[in-house]
């Protein structure tokens, strides 16, 4: 699975729903939800 850093949890946590996504720049990227308090996650890089 892929890790991404929750703000509102201030740790890094799972992806849940991952979706892979490509920014305006063609970089790769994944955004999903954080399992523990539902925020809006977003990693960049894959």
């Amino acid at each position: 699975m892929v890790q991404a850093y929750c703000v509102k949890c201030k740790a890094k946590v799972e992806v849940k729903d991952a979706q892979k996504v490509t920014l305006k720049n063609g970089k790769p990227a994944t955004k999903g939800t954080c399992p523990k308090c539902g925020t809006k996650v977003f990693r960049i890089g894959g």
